[in-house]
């Protein structure tokens, strides 16, 4: 299966963003039915970035990235919560 690059994917979705060199300062792996959900804090961003993963995947803390995400809402405890929800994410 051909790799999607980041142009590829916003060219066919016209929503989704494509960010790069950004910070990680937080990164959090739990456990959510089969999944692993994974939620980041970008340095100077004070909306979390979230994706799901199969398996553990290495800390980003720290490391800089490179994101392709778009913006929605989770209602958390009867509240309507800004998230970025990821589609693709590589180590810059």
């Amino acid at each position: 299966m051909k790799q999607h690059k980041a142009q590829d994917l916003i060219d066919k979705h016209h929503k989704l963003i494509h960010s790069e060199n950004l910070k990680v300062v937080s990164h959090v792996q739990r456990e959510q039915d089969d999944w692993l959900l994974n939620t980041i804090m970008i340095e100077n961003i004070d909306v979390p970035f979230k994706y799901k993963r199969k398996k553990h995947y290495r800390s980003l803390q720290g490391q800089r990235v490179n994101l392709t995400y778009y913006a929605t809402t989770e209602n958390i405890a009867g509240f309507d919560i800004e998230i970025m929800k990821v589609v693709r994410v590589k180590v810059a």
